[in-house]
């Protein structure tokens, strides 16, 4: 069995929580009004179902933008900005900030927390 596939899967599993330096070569270095344009641009909700995009590095974090959908798609599909650090103690060592988002799950939807960056925070 080659050990490759797998070493890469591990390996960019534990990048969003160890990598917090420069971005690599090639990838956004985001600002803050960017993040701000970015989620306020209107996208294509077919489009986008159930994708996942990297969008760069934001203060030398990861950034990706979910689309989940669920039940009537593509109309309920939602844009998730978020770091890509788990919630909680990892999101505020990478200056994040933690908050629950309704996701499409099922014929309903599912509170679940993602670590989202500054410009994004929900105030209140």
């Amino acid at each position: 069995m080659d050990p490759r596939p797998l070493l890469g899967l591990c390996c960019s599993l534990l990048a969003p929580a160890t990598s917090l330096a420069d971005p690599s070569p090639g990838q956004a270095v985001l600002t803050d009004d960017a993040l701000v344009a970015y989620a306020a641009a209107p996208y294509n909700k077919a489009a986008m179902m159930e994708r996942t995009v990297d969008l760069g590095r934001h203060r030398g974090v990861p950034v990706v933008a979910e689309f989940p959908c669920s039940d009537v798609c593509p109309a309920y599909t939602v844009r998730i900005i978020h770091y890509a650090v788990p919630p909680g103690a990892p999101c505020d060592a990478a200056g994040g900030v933690t908050q629950t988002w309704q996701v499409p799950f099922g014929i309903g939807t599912r509170e679940e927390a993602f670590c989202v960056p500054g410009p994004l925070a929900k105030s209140g």
